[in-house]
């Protein structure tokens, strides 16, 4: 019996990685991944050369179902003739932090944004892109017709190869994080495009959560795809109960939930899922890449890093991090620095900055479970996935910092996988998508519930007093 196999993509920022699946079962048949370049403003042909790479030598033969799935936010904007205008800003660029609080203040303020729309902007949201277009480009914002994001993009692009596009297309998922979407209406606001720009420009048809995009000439059904966040829960099946952590270039805080949330502090935002729900999320701008920054200043590497990290008492001697590395998001500090607190001669050493790096870039992420207490979600056991959650240090840490069961899946692409679950789910027309299985391969049960409470509390004190937030 011949069995059917799907494919999913994860057009992230780092690169692209594509996998193909049995569409029954979820197993992994055969991947391939090209790299995508550094920086926050890329042109989005390097996304379509490095697909190109990755899809080459046969890779998606026998391949009948495919769909995408992308970093949040990015703005490539498209002109009359659907070429693109000028490169895509990122999420992760935050020059537009000045047209951010601007668009808050103008429309009325964080909590009818929180009420309204669902999100509270900061810079990595679409609608602030196209502001800060607006104001800086007003010849680029002229030629613009249209706005999609990176996944709709990389669709689109697919579609065209294969003679299959009609329209641009997105879905519920990804369009909720443009913040001219709405996740209590579930529709576009056309009032925010007009405050963001000037006017209203054309936008992506935002299909179902299972609805084909379209089918290549080849006979492949094209599904609608997703953001990577949509794209992860998806791919790792989230149950009620379930609050992922994911440690990649970005940290994000997640679960899924029946109702659309309301945070005016900005913390949560209220993003859709790809199955029809929500997906409340906290997104900080740094994480694995604080591991990484502690282990230039040391010399060292993952392993000894490790190492390092477990030999220091929980705590570290009394340093603190606060790893505003790259600016931070959540907090909205977009020109903050990092910040080692505490630091004297008797905790200075290897061992303990190690560990301050792993207990910062966590604790930046303790208050998203909170926030997602706060605001009803059942929070029942963490899932810590990404770069840095194969870290032995990282996995012990987290244990202790959020006082939760932890589980780590089997290392995966998550964002591709459940990209792939989607097709297999368009393909199949079912009312719900197949229940693949999710190996789990380290359990650990947390101590005392309220043993890193101290540890949490003088992290929370630290950024109240250097940042005036918290």
């Amino acid at each position: 019996m011949t069995r059917s196999l799907v494919a999913g993509v994860d057009s992230s920022t780092q690169s692209c990685k594509i996998v193909v699946c049995d569409a029954e079962t979820g197993q992994v048949v055969r991947s391939a991944r090209a790299p995508h370049p550094d920086g926050t403003e890329v042109d989005p042909a390097a996304w379509w050369a490095a697909w190109q790479q990755a899809s080459s030598g046969g890779l998606l033969d026998g391949v009948e179902a495919i769909a995408v799935g992308g970093q949040q936010h990015g703005m490539v904007t498209l002109d009359d003739a659907d070429q693109v205008v000028r490169p895509a800003l990122l999420w992760n660029d935050t020059r537009s932090a000045g047209a951010a609080a601007d668009l808050v203040e103008e429309f009325g303020g964080a909590q009818a944004w929180a009420e309204e729309i669902g999100i509270v902007p900061v810079a990595a949201i679409t609608a602030t892109k196209l502001r800060w277009l607006a104001r800086n480009e007003p010849d680029n914002m002229a030629r613009t017709r249209t706005c999609v994001l990176p996944h709709d993009w990389v669709t689109g692009q697919i579609l065209k190869d294969g003679n299959g596009f009609q329209q641009w297309v997105t879905d519920r998922g990804d369009a909720s994080g443009t913040g001219y979407w709405s996740a209590h209406s579930q529709d576009y606001r056309t009032d925010v495009m007009d405050l963001a720009m000037g006017r209203t420009i054309e936008v992506p048809t935002v299909l179902a959560p299972h609805e084909a995009a379209g089918r290549t000439d080849s006979g492949m059904i094209v599904a609608p795809g997703t953001g990577d966040n949509m794209g992860a829960a998806l791919g790792l099946g989230l149950a009620r109960g379930d609050v992922v952590v994911s440690l990649g270039t970005s940290g994000t805080v997640f679960a899924r939930h029946t109702d659309p949330v309301a945070d005016a502090s900005g913390a949560l935002q209220s993003f859709a899922d790809a199955e029809g729900g929500y997906l409340p999320l906290l997104c900080t701008l740094n994480a694995s890449r604080v591991i990484n920054a502690g282990m230039a200043m040391l010399g060292v590497d993952y392993s000894e890093f490790d190492r390092l990290a477990l030999a220091a008492a929980p705590g570290a001697g009394g340093l603190t991090l606060i790893p505003y590395l790259d600016g931070e998001r959540t907090p909205n500090l977009p020109d903050a620095t990092g910040t080692l607190l505490g630091l004297q001669r008797a905790n200075a050493t290897p061992e303990n900055l190690a560990r301050a790096h792993v207990e910062g870039m966590l604790l930046n992420l303790v208050a998203g479970v909170g926030a997602l207490r706060d605001h009803g979600v059942a929070v029942e056991r963490i899932l810590l996935i990404g770069g840095a959650a194969a870290s032995t240090a990282v996995q012990d840490i987290a244990c202790q910092l959020f006082g939760l069961p932890l589980v780590v899946p089997a290392a995966g692409e998550y964002v591709g996988l459940g990209a792939a679950r989607q097709a297999a789910w368009t393909l199949s027309g079912a009312d719900a998508p197949p229940p693949w299985e999710v190996s789990l391969d380290v359990r650990a049960e947390p101590g005392a519930p309220d043993a890193g409470a101290e540890i949490v509390e003088r992290y929370r004190q630290a950024v109240r007093d250097q940042h005036g937030v918290g």
